[in-house]
């Protein structure tokens, strides 16, 4: 049995992935893209990729295959209709990360809503200490208390996200972009109502036909404009240039970000040239990446392996 892991670094050099070699033969690569794909899974019986494709032509010459198994709950890199005919089984893993990123968009939230950073530059800067009074508020910042928080996806995250909202005494509303939600705890709307009603609105919904571009420039006009937008779903839920627009001319408030249409960052995302912290958070897809979630992942993965080889469908989403 010859197990290929593409993406070894992508759960960190500081978690232990020796688990997987009690299955059979390992050969490990830091990262993988598209380019060097086909030539390394040739010979593999199982595949432990996170973004690299995997799909007919990075597949046709690996006969092999059996399994792949993804760092990751989102399979968009995977043709799945492809892997069925050939008789491969796909696996994801599911809410390994869910309390980390539930945890990080609370965070972007806050630090938006407070203008934390610019007040810790204020202190380090010197200009506290050269003041004459004990206190300094001079960007003007708000309570999340009795606000309207606004939740695309209510899945496990979005779930997560609006027990700690309502915690912190907002009134939580969402929107199903897939029209099949089964949450009754909190109020549905149509978008419209959630646009214009959401004085935060965060974005938790997997990548899909109807979710893409869903948070556009049309969008936008119908927020409000002291709405705070977090994105810690995927980047191409929210177009970038309609963001910088929304951002640049005021019509939005701020935006937290854990995603971009392109990762890492583009050198010409028109984003990356607003650097007030007050008004733009960007952090490098890592909402996921807490010690503890990635040690889960690795886990989860050696049990859908394991599953697999004793006859078992774990995780599979492409029965």
């Amino acid at each position: 049995m010859k197990l290929v892991v593409l993406e070894r670094n992508s759960v960190g050099t500081d978690v232990d992935v020796s688990c997987f070699e009690k299955f059979g033969e390992v050969e490990y690569y830091p990262n993988t893209v598209a380019e060097n794909t086909t030539e390394r899974i040739k010979g593999a019986d199982i595949i432990i990729s996170n973004k690299a494709p995997m799909n007919e032509s990075t597949l046709k010459d690996a006969p092999n295959v059996k399994l792949i198994c993804l760092f990751a709950t989102g399979f968009d890199c995977v043709d799945l209709a492809y892997c069925k005919s050939r008789g491969i089984k796909v696996a994801n893993v599911v809410n390994y990360s869910t309390a980390a990123v539930v945890q990080h968009t609370i965070l972007l939230a806050l630090a938006l809503e407070e203008k934390i950073f610019h007040y810790d530059d204020y202190v380090k800067s010197g200009a506290y200490a050269a003041q004459d009074r004990f206190s300094n508020f001079d960007q003007v910042f708000g309570e999340l208390d009795g606000k309207t928080w606004g939740i695309v996806g209510m899945g496990n995250i979005g779930r997560g996200v609006a027990r700690v909202a309502q915690a912190l005494g907002c009134n939580v509303i969402f929107y199903s972009a897939s029209g099949k939600s089964s949450c009754t705890e909190y109020k549905r709307v149509e978008l419209d109502e959630l646009l214009a009603q959401s004085d935060i609105l965060s974005l938790h919904c997997p990548l899909s036909d109807r979710t893409r571009g869903l948070i556009n420039k049309e969008a936008f006009s119908k927020m409000k404009k002291t709405a705070i937008l977090v994105n810690v779903a995927r980047g191409p839920v929210v177009e970038t240039q309609a963001l910088y627009e929304a951002l640049t001319t005021g019509q939005i408030a701020a935006a937290g970000l854990d995603v971009l249409e392109q990762e890492p960052i583009a050198k010409d995302n028109p984003l990356g040239s607003i650097k007030d912290s007050t008004k733009l958070i960007i952090t490098p897809h890592m909402a996921w990446a807490s010690k503890e979630a990635r040690e889960r992942l690795v886990q989860e993965v050696m049990q859908n392996i394991e599953a697999f080889l004793n006859g078992e469908d774990r995780n599979i989403v492409n029965k």
